[in-house]
């Protein structure tokens, strides 16, 4: 027998909500899920009229939905927003490379700007190269870290006001478990923050209008509005430690479906003590980018890189100094060698 929707609308229902469990119509969804954003936007003052906001866009299920309704928002309640997109290409073939075809499909459908920085361009390096060069162990710290930096590279050469990513319900919950299990109390309260950055600290603010929203409820938004993305996995993707996180939140999702919810409020409320040693965000002094330590990780793994040391920006940073110094002792006595059999 048909569940009339929940909306009172007079249609049928046609699915139970995963997030609240209300039955409703296809319109009703779509109604609902809009206009939760759009509060979430509202009442977290994500953006000002005239604003220029980057959209990062991976061509994924939460890019394309957050290209897609921020562009109907933006029109629907008259934002006043200047939208682009903004994508970063690591260098991974048989998945980035198709995926930007997504991305460009995105550009056409929505009007908006595209602007592709990839990581050979910026760090004369790709992902598979890298990956060569590390093996399978750690690839993604190197991702991660790259691609943060990136995007505010890519920001800054767009001179846009805020970049909007397409950060998840279940990412953020899935955050907050992994900085618990590593200990990590600095990123463990500000993973929860949905807006990061300022221009008075001279960066560029960084958003999450998608920060309440079920990664289920995107992905049926996407299906039955019949968007276009690309949902292939990154092919580094299953050693992530992130993996096992996602897992375990998926367990705890089918016994108790608020549990997303409830990680992300109690990580919005977790106070640390004063006496607790937090890192103080600033800026590098060899990128000129944000960052908690000098120099920033993004110029460590770098510099391991070009070094032929692609460990020395993994683990403590004593044991990266250990590993530079032998190096260049090491350098120093091979240059007397030679200098002696002149």
């Amino acid at each position: 027998m048909p569940v009339p929707c929940g909306s009172s609308c007079g249609r049928n229902a046609f699915m139970r909500r995963p997030k609240t469990g209300d039955t409703l119509c296809k319109e009703c969804f779509f109604l609902a899920f809009e206009t939760e954003i759009h509060n979430t936007i509202q009442q977290e003052q994500l953006f000002r009229p005239g604003e220029k906001v980057a959209i990062a866009a991976s061509g994924g299920k939460d890019s394309t939905v957050l290209a897609h309704v921020m562009n109907l928002l933006n029109k629907r309640y008259n934002y006043g927003l200047d939208l682009v997109l903004l994508s970063i290409d690591e260098g991974i073939t048989g998945y980035r490379d198709d995926s930007l075809k997504t991305v460009a499909q995105n550009r056409d459908d929505y009007g908006m700007p595209l602007r592709v920085l990839s990581y050979q361009e910026l760090y004369g390096w790709t992902m598979d190269r890298i990956v060569a060069e590390i093996g399978r162990s750690n690839n993604c710290t190197f991702c991660g870290v790259f691609r943060r930096q990136a995007l505010d590279r890519g920001a800054r050469l767009m001179e846009v006001d805020c970049v909007a990513t397409g950060h998840n319900a279940d990412d953020i919950a899935e955050t907050v478990i992994m900085n618990i299990l590593r200990g990590d109390t600095a990123r463990l309260r500000r993973c929860c923050d949905i807006k990061t950055g300022s221009k008075e600290a001279d960066t560029i603010p960084r958003v999450k209008p998608l920060k309440y929203s079920y990664e289920k409820e995107i992905v049926m938004y996407a299906h039955f509005k019949k968007l276009v993305y690309f949902s292939t996995e990154c092919v580094f993707a299953p050693n992530a430690y992130r993996g096992h996180a996602r897992a375990f939140l998926k367990d705890l999702e089918k016994v108790r479906p608020s549990a997303i919810m409830d990680i992300i409020h109690a990580g919005e409320q977790l106070q640390i003590k004063g006496t607790v040693k937090k890192p103080v965000r600033g800026v590098c002094g060899r990128c000129g980018f944000v960052s908690s330590q000098q120099p920033c990780k993004a110029c460590v793994l770098l510099e391991g890189l070009n070094r032929g040391l692609p460990k020395l920006g993994i683990g403590k940073k004593s044991k990266g100094e250990r590993m530079v110094a032998l190096q260049d002792q090491q350098l120093r006595e091979k240059a007397h060698l030679v200098k002696n059999d002149f």
